[in-house]
């Protein structure tokens, strides 16, 4: 693939629109006003027309004002967050229509994308998607995405691996297989299979989707166990100004702003972000021993730099451009310091072609470089980039409310030079992709997604990922789902190419022979919703072959990456979720995960059996509010083999990691409209502590208070 064949493909996807004409009908106005039951009017509510692409937003009063189709019978529907969406028939002669929303308790009205590429709300969406919005990133005070994962999703941990780098696993799937996307983008750069998680803050984040399961006939290779997608917030005030400030133990500080402009056609977010904590020491045995892998963890500092602009080009073209930067330093030791950097930047373009097809072009740079320093000699060797360039194209079109059809695809350029390659070499590798999916509502009650995707990998050959999923709507409190989904990973340049010197110890060598990673995913769960509560249970079941991982060579007298493993992986999900009147909130999840190995031993770190839960009471006055959290953690202990350090490497011992719980009490304050605020954290509120600090176990020394201040300065200003 030449940069030629990019050329094609970027002047095919920018000029699509030029070659696709619409005929409208006459049109109308229309204009009405959203409120609350209770008659407050709802700013910057959402109005869409269904079965077409015409949408608007009301004004900071509740009024919405937009031209539709004229001599035609419509279903309008408005939604907005924390509300349920409600959907009026527009008769042919009425140009004025009026909403009130009622509070949705449980926030399943929510509007997702990750799970379907079109925008559903949970209830109706065919695949199940849990949602962390924004409001409960307010009152968890959270910073940074582990966290949040850790304290909200059960069967997600996060441990060390070697060296203290952080490394995933998700219900028997680790950070190859998890895809993690900001605001639908891949990230370059990896250590140990995993990306960089401190790209990730939270601190102008709107929502973060969460999908288990295959989702590769959407997002193609990595997305075999799941999906997570990180959605930052779009500004809707003609300006906004907010500061941040969050400081605990180790000398831990996390400081951040957010700017937002929105003026006429044009809106932008900028935000920058700086967080550190200082090298400490884990506790030692009565003979001076640390009493764990590593006697203290690595302080570090991090700098993260974005900016969003959205500019309304027209009421038909829109142009979304944003770029960010990112610098972190581990404290590795006095002489040598770890650095990581990344540039990315992006350019979006929405085309609406007519009232029921859009069309989205988009062009994404991420850059991701590591390097040591070091201080005495001041110098700085950058050891390893990986440079992504995609471009992407997605047409959506609807009939009606009933049929919606997505296709589109991707083309991109993977360029890796790593120290883990003989003589520091890089290599490159290129990737297209078509991909399509048909929602149909083929009744009020049943709902049927299919999707099939096709990927191309230039050193790895071609790989098709099929799904289907359906919804069946039994009454208004019950539902069900099933369906199967193909998942794939495609081996990576470092699994292919590299061969690296283990500390003098042994030689890790790639593959150029490997196969993708396959599994076949089967799902089915229950829904019960009615008014404050809601129960869901689902079960699954994976067939992963082809794994890939590293063995024991005689010949070669090292590791080899090699398709050694055969998995099967089943579980179970449950979540309940209660709202009382008095404003007491419940979030109990539970999650089971079994692993059987087919092919040599159990060496699974995918405890089996996960808990959370949220206890939180709030309230709301006209300038003063609070919230309480409480939010509890539990992870089973986990038997387990785990390979030896014997002149073979192909011995294996057991292990038993013990269980542990861990709880967070948030308390938080806020007054003149949540113009300034306050809260007060107390981390590991029952003061655990390991016996031992397995790379398996919590880094807490003990309970940790922390305290936060918020202020929004754009409401100090507010009548």
């Amino acid at each position: 693939m030449t940069r030629s064949f990019y050329f094609l493909f970027l002047s095919l996807i920018l000029f699509l629109p030029m070659a696709v004409s619409a005929s409208d009908n006459d049109k109308r106005e229309l204009t009405g006003i959203v409120r609350t039951e209770k008659g407050d009017p709802l700013a910057y509510a959402t109005l869409h027309v269904l079965g077409t692409m015409i949408a608007t937003t009301s004004d900071k009063n509740g009024f919405y004002k937009m031209m539709i189709p004229d001599k035609k019978e419509l279903s309008v529907q408005a939604s907005f967050v924390g509300y349920v969406p409600l959907t009026l028939v527009l008769t042919t002669h009425n140009k004025n229509l009026d909403f009130k929303l009622k509070e949705d308790y449980i926030s399943l009205s929510d509007v997702v994308v990750t799970g379907t590429r079109t925008p559903k709300t949970i209830s109706e969406a065919p695949i199940i998607t849990r949602v962390i919005i924004g409001q409960d990133l307010k009152k968890l005070d959270m910073t940074n995405v582990v966290d949040l994962l850790r304290s909200e999703i059960p069967g997600i941990e996060f441990s060390y691996s070697m060296n203290q780098q952080l490394s995933l696993n998700m219900q028997g799937f680790n950070g190859t297989s998890v895809l993690f996307l900001v605001d639908g983008e891949r990230m370059a750069g990896e250590t140990l299979d995993n990306i960089d998680y401190s790209r990730l803050n939270l601190d102008n984040v709107d929502r973060v989707e969460i999908v288990r399961g295959a989702a590769s006939s959407l997002y193609g290779s990595n997305a075999v166990g799941g999906v997570i997608n990180i959605i930052t917030k779009k500004n809707d005030q003609p300006w906004s100004l907010s500061l941040y400030s969050k400081s605990g133990v180790h000398n831990s500080w996390n400081n951040n702003l957010v700017w937002g402009v929105h003026h006429g056609k044009w809106n932008n977010n900028f935000s920058i972000d700086h967080s550190s904590i200082s090298t400490y020491d884990i506790p030692k045995d009565t003979d001076g021993n640390p009493k764990g892998e590593y006697s203290s963890v690595y302080g570090s500092y991090n700098w993260n730099i974005k900016d969003q602009l959205l500019f309304d080009i027209s009421d038909k073209v829109k142009l979304t451009g944003r770029y960010g930067y990112f610098f972190r330093q581990r404290d590795y030791s006095e002489a040598d310091k770890n650095r990581y950097r990344d540039f990315d930047g992006a350019l979006k373009m929405d085309y609406k072609l007519s009232r029921f097809t859009t069309l989205e072009t988009s062009y994404h740079f991420d850059q991701y470089d590591k390097s040591d320093y070091y201080p005495v000699k001041n110098k700085d060797i950058r050891d390893y980039s990986n440079i992504q360039n995609t471009l992407r194209a997605l047409l959506n079109h609807s009939w009606d409310s009933n049929h919606i059809f997505t296709f589109g695809g991707d083309a991109m350029s993977d360029y890796l030079m790593s120290y883990q390659f003989e003589n520091d070499g890089s290599h490159t590798e290129y990737l297209a992709d078509l991909f399509a999916q048909y929602d149909w509502n083929i009744s009020k009650s049943l709902n049927m997604l299919a999707g099939l995707r096709g990927d191309y990998y230039s050193k790895a050959g071609l790989h098709f990922s099929p799904r289907i999923s359906l919804k069946y709507k039994m009454n208004d409190y019950f539902s069900l789902r099933g369906g199967y989904a193909n998942g794939f990973r495609a081996p990576t340049l470092k699994e292919q190419y590299m061969n690296y010197d283990m500390a003098s110890i042994f030689m890790i060598y790639g593959n150029k022979d490997l196969k993708s990673e396959n599994s076949n995913n089967m799902s089915l769960s229950a829904e019960y919703l009615r008014n404050r509560c809601s129960f869901t249970l689902s079960g699954y079941y994976n067939i992963v072959s082809n794994r890939i991982s590293t063995v024991w060579s005689k010949s070669l007298n090292g590791m080899v990456y090699s398709n050694a493993e055969k998995v099967d992986i089943a579980g179970a999900d449950a979540a309940f979720v209660y709202k009382s009147p008095v404003g007491i909130g419940v979030k109990l999840s539970y999650a089971f995960t079994h692993e059987w190995y087919n092919d040599g031993p159990n060496t699974t770190s995918a405890r089996p059996h996960s808990a959370t839960l949220k206890l939180d009471y709030g309230k709301s006055f006209k300038n003063y509010g609070f919230n309480i959290v409480l939010n509890g953690q539990w992870l089973s202990s986990l038997k387990t083999n785990v390979m030896t350090s014997s002149s073979q490497y192909s011995e294996y011992e057991k292990i038993n990691y013990p269980g542990y719980m861990m709880w967070k009490l948030v308390a938080s304050q806020h007054i003149l409209k949540e113009a300034a605020g306050i809260s007060f954290t107390v981390d590991n509120l029952f003061n655990y502590k390991p016996d031992y600090y397995y790379n398996n176990s919590p880094v807490s020394l003990g309970t940790n208070v922390l305290i936060s201040l918020s202020l929004n300065v754009d409401r100090l200003f507010e009548r």
